[in-house]
């Protein structure tokens, strides 16, 4: 069955675990993992079979096959990265914060994107794709004055592309939160935890609402919930939703799927299983339209 080949920049632990979801994807092949140096990453993919290279951008933007590309570098390399990619005319998925292009939140508004023919798609941060689908919930039947959220992500899961972006991944998150959750304002926080064993990944979500509906909110929050499940297995609610007059807050956890990362890694887990999902959807348009 015909595929849409695909190109990793970033040969990390994000792009790694990305190569290990594309290979069991229906509608996306995986050709090209590049990076800058040798890697364990560059290393790992070239044991698999797949093409590797160390030019970086330039190796999969001067690839004609390659129809999809995931950046998994850092959001100071990806706005060097997505101008060279636009006009090589890739469909872009970006693993960083740098909000290049729109945000996307699958179970939010990828439908949307996909139907405006989006040609670079920003998955927000960790923190987002956990937080803003029950922000967006709860924003839809009781509209959010504010929210405010708590991503509590294991130390041993925050490697140096996580940490060099703190600040970026705060500054997105709680723009997102507002574009796509549909709060007035909004703020983010994000906390690594030293604990050993690690623990999971937990989300707090806190929103200051004009129409406090209990049974509009929960049942909101519950239907978004088994959206996100669709494509993150591993995500739950640890607490349902708290209606306190006009506060709300609900915790949701993520548990990773184990593909390449250990299954405490939710915050890495949910992006990539995002971005999967997202990339899916778009395969599929582009096999309709031949593409």
């Amino acid at each position: 069955m015909e595929k849409i080949k695909v190109g990793i920049i970033g040969p990390g632990n994000i792009g790694t675990d990305l190569m290990y979801k594309v290979m069991r994807s229906k509608n996306l092949e995986m050709k090209t993992m590049a990076g800058i140096v040798e890697s364990e990453g560059i290393k790992r993919a070239a044991g698999l079979g797949f093409k590797t290279s160390v030019q970086g951008v330039k190796a999969v933007a001067e690839d004609p096959e390659i129809k999809i590309v995931f950046d998994a570098t850092s959001a100071s390399a990806h706005l060097a990265h997505a101008p060279v990619l636009k006009a090589a005319g890739k469909t872009v998925f970006d693993m960083t914060p740098a909000a290049v292009g729109s945000f996307v939140v699958p179970c939010v508004n990828l439908d949307k994107l996909a139907e405006a023919n989006a040609d670079n798609f920003n998955m927000v941060t960790c923190g987002g794709q956990a937080t803003v689908p029950v922000a967006y919930a709860i924003n839809r039947v009781a509209d959010s004055e504010y929210t405010e959220i708590v991503a509590c992500i294991s130390s041993k899961s925050a490697g140096p592309g996580t940490r060099a972006n703190i600040d970026e991944f705060t500054q997105t998150t709680a723009k997102a939160l507002r574009i796509l959750g549909g709060a007035d304002r909004s703020k983010a926080i994000i906390v690594l935890n030293p604990a050993e064993p690690p623990l999971l990944m937990s989300n707090t979500i806190y929103s200051i609402v004009k129409n406090p509906d209990e049974k509009a909110i929960v049942d909101s929050v519950n239907d978004i919930v088994r959206q996100v499940q669709a494509y993150v297995p591993g995500y739950s609610l640890r607490v349902p939703p708290i209606i306190d007059g006009n506060r709300v807050t609900v915790i949701v956890q993520v548990e990773g799927a184990g593909d390449f990362l250990p299954k405490y890694s939710g915050n890495l887990d949910i992006i990539n299983a995002a971005a999967a999902a997202a990339a899916e959807k778009i395969a599929e348009r582009m096999l309709k339209e031949g593409k």
